[in-house]
């Protein structure tokens, strides 16, 4: 069976990457995550006095890009990925409303979505690989074979997002995350570098009223048509 490259796009907080990991294990294939490099680049920044109150140095940043490397090791108790920032575990860190609040004008930076391309592109070189991500199927990999495109009501996703933070015994207040949600997605949808924005020949996701199980078997049936095809 011929393998391809499936990209997952959409807003934040639609569950893509837990979507995405799981058609990734159940078909054999490599996820990556694209959103926790911004994510890990997000913390690198906060660590090192990059952020000053919620400004960032972009100067400095843009010295230090290529320091920053991100890789991704499978987490054997999990069975899925876990995010390593030059070498070190920080998939739990990468997850705090600290991180989020701050990933997107991050992630709008001109130089910091090139450096990732450039190494999301590298990690897919050989096909067999699920990305997710905002700019998966218009940037990153145009060609590929399999393209979806995520959406659900804001409401819908800020609930999701503080479930899991509570789930992690973290502290959420469901206010502060739908303001967050909100906030990304104008950003997310009005930046100058690669905006969101689904992929002409992308299918379209919305899995607000759906059950888990349902959006599997949908993913499932839209990659058995794609590698038959």
């Amino acid at each position: 069976m011929k393998k391809i490259t499936i990209a997952i796009d959409g807003f934040s907080s639609c569950g893509k990457s837990t979507m995405a990991k799981d058609l990734a294990r159940e078909i054999g294939y490599i996820y990556i995550d694209s959103g926790a490099m911004y994510r890990a680049v997000t913390l690198y920044s906060i660590e090192n006095g990059i952020f000053q109150g919620n400004q960032i140095d972009t100067e400095r940043l843009q010295k230090e890009i290529d320091n920053i490397h991100i890789s991704f090791q499978l987490n054997q108790a999990t069975g899925r990925p876990d995010t390593y920032l030059n070498g070190v575990n920080v998939e739990d860190k990468i997850r705090s409303i600290v991180v989020s609040s701050r990933v997107s004008p991050i992630a709008a930076l001109g130089f910091v979505r090139e450096a990732m391309v450039a190494q999301q592109q590298a990690m897919g070189n050989s096909k067999g690989i699920v990305m997710d991500g905002r700019d998966i199927g218009t940037t990153v990999f145009p060609d590929a074979e399999l393209k979806i495109f995520v959406t659900a009501t804001p409401e819908i996703r800020a609930q999701r997002r503080y479930d899991e933070l509570k789930a992690k015994g973290q502290e959420a207040s469901f206010d502060e995350i739908l303001e967050n949600v909100k906030q990304r997605d104008y950003i997310d949808q009005n930046r100058e570098v690669s905006p969101l924005r689904k992929a002409d020949d992308a299918l379209l996701l919305d899995n607000t009223n759906m059950t888990i199980p349902q959006q599997k078997e949908w993913l499932q049936e839209q990659f058995n048509k794609t590698v038959k095809g």
